[in-house]
């Protein structure tokens, strides 16, 4: 489908206050059933729930330290500040309201299933575990990717294929519709339990993990790049030193290339689609010609390493 339009979302999570930007999709195509119907992006469902303002992890977290640690509201409230997340008391009690009616959600209320995905007559599943910190019980949220309402909740120990096949298995035995696809991250368990589970049902995973183990080697490269691309340069001082009582044409111009390069390397950009190290490349390339040009004209003498 064609990118419509972006909306901003800003959410409460346990990394601190995040803005997210989403594309909202459309089909263009005038004769296709759903023309100009808004898909919102899968991920989102992974993030919160609708009209939240507090992330799911927050809320995994909520709950795990009542029901695992048996904290009080206070005690809560207390250590979600000491991790950073700015929250009132009071919403840690309407949080673990959501926990609860999470976890309460049953799959054998028939007419909510049938409200949930009558409007398209099938399912994209949608499955994401979330655990806040390591030793606690994971969070497992089955989601219709087409409605982006939550289907089933449940908090379990184990992430084992066996336990999951089984949360999967409870999923298709009471859908009044079929499962046409399922989209979750790389977790071989969940691989393994969406093949024993849903046989012959494609499954596609997150295109953000899928761009995330692509680029970790791009990145670890450029990272490596950029570090040795700074040893390159840091006589630059040196040269700010020689000219700084000077005032002099090639003084000025020294102490403008000098300033390039002290820019080149505080201009960071998002990787993996925008690599930090390459850019820094193209920037110092840049210069060198520039003051190659320089000393050609006779505005300073060549003093950069090559």
């Amino acid at each position: 489908m064609w990118y419509g339009y972006s909306n901003f979302r800003t959410l409460v999570t346990l990394d601190g206050l995040v803005r997210f930007k989403l594309k909202i999709r459309q089909c263009r195509s005038a004769e296709c059933p759903r023309h100009r119907r808004p898909y919102r992006p899968e991920a989102e469902g992974a993030l919160a729930l609708p009209h939240h303002e507090f992330g799911l992890d927050v809320i995994a977290m909520v709950g795990a330290l009542r029901y695992a640690q048996h904290k009080s509201v206070p005690e809560i409230h207390r250590a979600l500040r000491e991790r950073g997340v700015d929250i009132a008391q009071r919403s840690v009690t309407c949080l673990l309201e959501r926990y609860d009616e999470l976890l309460a959600l049953s799959l054998s209320d028939a007419d909510r299933l049938r409200e949930i995905t009558a409007r398209e007559g099938r399912v994209i599943l949608a499955l994401d575990g979330l655990q806040p910190d390591v030793g606690h019980e994971v969070l497992w949220v089955l989601r219709d990717c087409l409605s982006g309402e939550v289907l089933m909740a449940k908090s379990l120990l184990s992430s084992a294929a066996e336990d999951l096949a089984a949360l999967l298995g409870a999923v298709v035995s009471v859908l009044p519709v079929p499962i046409e696809g399922v989209v979750s991250d790389g977790q071989r368990s969940i691989r393994r339990a969406v093949a024993n589970a849903l046989p012959g049902v494609p499954h596609q995973l997150c295109q953000f993990h899928y761009l995330r183990e692509a680029a970790l080697p791009v990145y670890e490269a450029d990272r490596h790049a950029k570090k040795e691309l700074k040893k390159r340069v840091r006589g630059i001082r040196v040269l700010e030193r020689q000219v700084e009582p000077r005032s002099d044409a090639e003084a000025e111009v020294v102490r403008g290339y000098c300033a390039a390069v002290r820019s080149a390397l505080a201009d960071d950009g998002p990787p993996p689609l925008s690599a930090p190290g390459l850019q820094l490349h193209e920037r110092l390339s840049e210069i060198r010609e520039s003051l190659e040009r320089a000393e050609k004209r006779g505005l300073c003498q060549s003093r950069w390493p090559s």
